[in-house]
């Protein structure tokens, strides 16, 4: 049996827990837009540019965060899960002090939202939703570290049931809070912004719950609750978490400024993208989790003197994602109308540029995908440079500027911003992929 599809099970095993968590995630969003399109075409709008400004915050999160999950997984591969507890420690601080912080910061951008260039109609219904969905990335990133902390461990389950229950509560209170339901207020977007943050800070309530009373993790949680921060292990995960964070903030950066160039060119276009947007980024949970997965099985092959390990490793993740991007292209491009009509059914003219848009972020799957795979496997390597440097140079110098130039500047439109995006992406996937090769030769 090749080594690639030895290793290809136990990281799919690992794998699929983390991108159903992932993708439940992001479907508190999706459900989020889906339902608010239905209220009207500028509340979906705003929407989109809340979303924008917060995913773009929360991926550079993600990435901060992640070493927490690298750590503990080469302490578990070289046998000294006794150390868990620190770095989970550590997370927890990271996850308030980043959170607060970028918080704050969000709510503070409504200062200048109306320099931005967006309509007024969208700017005007947007400050309340904006401020709940900024407040909500404090349990958000709570939750994130718990998370990554029992997945290093191989305890994926439990969060996953956790995120499922949340987002069907998430539902429900959208249900109640947006049209006014069960003698309820009839909120609006705003009631989308109160489901989600109470759904958020019960998702960390729950996790810490489950936590504290599973008795494998009994040392480890006890040793979290007891422990001081260090300021050597502090250092240790921001010498990984900012290049990591960086990146993955260039890149959700790069889709954000998408989204206010698509405010630049009407309701319609930014009613659109959001759609589009929502979709790809449901879809790319897929392959971020896989990368999560490669991560942590690098970080143990790694903390366990096995760094062989890591090309096969690489190897059957790549091909999965392949196969992944495949069928989300083949339903982008078959059903792509019918995707943009269960968002907003009353607007022909967004429902025709989104399935338009569609058919773009089809063919960017793959590079999206085969990007962040690329980028966990150097994760696990402790290669954080090259990804940043990468991720600066496709998105930032290339994309954006072509985007404004065919789009804004060029009459290309919306479909022109996200032609220069999909060439970003097969950029930084062609410059990860080699780096990958070079330092697994090596190895």
């Amino acid at each position: 049996m090749p080594k690639w599809i030895h290793e290809l099970r136990p990281t799919l095993v690992l794998a699929v827990p983390i991108m159903l968590g992932q993708l439940s995630q992001m479907l508190m969003s999706v459900i989020d837009s889906m339902m608010i399109g239905h209220v009207g075409t500028v509340e979906l709008a705003a929407a989109s540019f809340t979303g924008a400004v917060f995913g773009v915050v929360f991926m550079g999160c993600i990435g901060l965060l992640v070493p927490g999950s690298v750590l503990v997984a080469r302490e578990h591969g070289a046998g000294r899960d006794d150390l868990a507890g620190l770095w989970l420690r550590h997370a927890r601080a990271l996850a308030w002090g980043a959170g607060g912080l970028l918080a704050a910061g969000l709510v503070a951008t409504l200062l200048v939202a109306d320099r931005l260039g967006q309509p007024a109609e969208v700017i005007a219904v947007m400050r309340p939703f904006f401020v709940l969905i900024s407040l909500s990335l404090i349990p958000t990133l709570l939750f994130q570290a718990d998370r990554q902390f029992a997945e290093a461990l191989g305890r994926p389950w439990p969060p996953l049931v956790i995120l499922f229950a949340c987002v069907a509560l998430n539902v429900g209170l959208n249900w109640i809070l947006i049209g006014g339901k069960l003698g309820a207020p009839a909120l609006g977007l705003a009631g989308a912004g109160v489901a989600t943050l109470v759904a958020r800070i019960v998702s960390v309530v729950a996790i810490r719950f489950w936590l504290r009373g599973f008795a494998p993790f009994a040392t480890a949680v006890r040793s979290a609750g007891a422990s001081r921060i260090e300021a050597g292990r502090m250092r240790e995960m921001l010498a990984l978490g900012l290049p990591m964070g960086a990146a993955l903030f260039f890149e959700g950066g790069a889709f954000s400024a998408a989204a206010v160039m698509a405010g630049w060119l009407g309701t319609v276009e930014l009613a659109a993208h959001q759609i589009a947007i929502s979709c790809a980024a449901f879809t790319f949970m897929v392959p971020l989790g896989i990368s999560i997965a490669l991560g942590v099985r690098t970080g143990r092959a790694v903390g366990a003197g096995e760094s062989w390990r890591v090309r096969p490793m690489a190897l059957g993740a790549t091909l999965a994602t392949v196969i992944t991007a495949g069928i989300s292209t083949l339903a982008f491009v078959v059903a792509g109308k019918t995707v943009a009509q269960s968002f907003v059914k009353d607007d022909p003219a967004v429902v025709l540029l989104a399935a338009k848009v569609l058919v773009i972020a089809a063919i960017f799957q793959l590079f999206d995908g085969l990007q962040v795979v690329f980028a966990g496997a150097l994760r696990g390597l402790s290669d954080v440079r090259v990804p940043l440097v990468s991720a600066f140079i496709a998105f930032w110098v290339l994309a954006l500027p072509c985007g404004w130039w065919f789009g804004v500047r060029g009459g290309g439109g919306l479909e022109g911003i996200w032609i220069a995006l999909a060439g970003g992406l097969a950029a930084s996937t062609l410059v990860l992929g080699w780096r990958l090769r070079v330092l697994t030769r090596q190895a």
